[in-house]
């Protein structure tokens, strides 16, 4: 009895679905004998291009004419056209590594505090992902519920992640009223530019584990067991089997986490800015809250020189994948000339 309601209830559900699909049969296959099997492939693909071009392509070229531009008015008529001159106000400077050098020094200190997030907040995130998928890839007990938990801070709005490590981190906060406790000097988590830097590294490495750690984590289901089994009869050790097997076959999906941990952490801004505001004065001033404050939030509104940032900051982001991805089929190449 309970099967035949089961069977009915599904039959209930596709109902709609079969019958939408018989009244769009018969004009499809029309149009298919018109159009033939490539016309029908352009009639698929050109919603999803409209719908990318009216919301990618299209405000990506708008910017970029913003850029141009110059004035705190938003509509385009209003503003002047002054061509190259956002640009080179951005790149005016006598010694590129002394942003105080610069004519626009908040864009490079930004450019500086950015560059050096992703380098150590890429590192150790790639590191922890791997490390998370290597332990939860194991027979462990309540296995599903451990990786339930690495996933869930994925699941919570930036703000949110934000906020939780705020009232956690600050002056008089959970963790120093913990440490207190324990006999310990409470430590300025937000206020000393060092650990404000380390805060919102340490954060936006806890709110993005479990999302890599997953990808990560499907490749290593995917290696063969056999190889396993035979590299132990041949008994080779642990790390050995890791640098020879693991992390060959897991490389395809290595290259995927640093590619996006690449790009999330060049656009940082949710969880620092929650957290720290920029501060203490331009310790975590990070890209896009510089693009941010410039175009929106100053008082002194410039969106042409925003624009200007942004179309700097997406080709670095363009050359820095490109230059991952080759790296990458370079050294699928070599493996498989081996």
């Amino acid at each position: 009895m309970a099967t035949r309601l089961k069977h009915m209830a599904g039959a209930a559900a596709v109902a709609p679905l079969a019958l939408l699909a018989r009244v769009l049969d018969p004009p499809l296959r029309a149009l298919q004998r018109v159009a033939g099997q490539g016309g029908m492939i352009t009639f698929f693909l050109v919603p999803n291009m409209a719908i990318f071009g009216i919301f990618v392509l299209l405000p990506l070229c708008i910017n970029f004419v913003y850029s141009m531009t110059a004035g705190p008015e938003l509509f385009l008529a209003q503003r002047d056209w002054v061509g190259g001159a956002q640009y080179a106000k951005l790149l005016d400077c006598e010694d590129y590594t002394r942003p105080a050098t610069c004519d626009e020094d908040l864009f490079w200190t930004a450019v500086w505090n950015t560059a050096r997030f992703v380098v150590v907040q890429v590192t150790l995130l790639v590191v922890c992902a791997t490390v998370t998928a290597l332990i939860l890839n194991r027979e462990l007990r309540a296995r599903g519920f451990w990786r339930a938990v690495f996933f869930f801070p994925v699941l919570l709005s930036p703000v949110v992640v934000g906020l939780i490590w705020r009232w956690i981190l600050q002056r008089d906060g959970i963790l120093n009223a913990a440490m207190l406790d324990l006999g310990l000097d409470p430590v300025n988590w937000l206020i000393e530019r060092g650990w404000a830097f380390a805060a919102t590294v340490g954060v936006t490495i806890w709110a993005h584990l479990g999302f890599y750690a997953l990808i990560l984590l499907a490749g290593l289901q995917a290696i063969p067991r056999d190889l396993y089994e035979a590299a132990e009869m041949d008994g080779t050790r642990p790390a050995r089997m890791f640098w020879r097997i693991t992390l060959p076959l897991l490389m395809p999906n290595l290259l995927v986490v640093i590619v996006l941990a690449l790009i999330r952490a060049v656009q940082v801004f949710d969880e620092a800015y929650v957290l720290t505001g920029g501060g203490p004065g331009t310790a975590t001033l990070y890209m896009t809250q510089y693009i941010y404050e410039v175009g929106f939030a100053s008082l002194l509104k410039n969106p042409g020189l925003a624009a200007a940032a942004s179309i700097l900051m997406g080709g670095v982001l363009v050359v820095l994948t490109l230059v991952q991805l080759g790296l990458g089929r370079r050294g699928e190449s070599k493996g498989k000339a081996r």
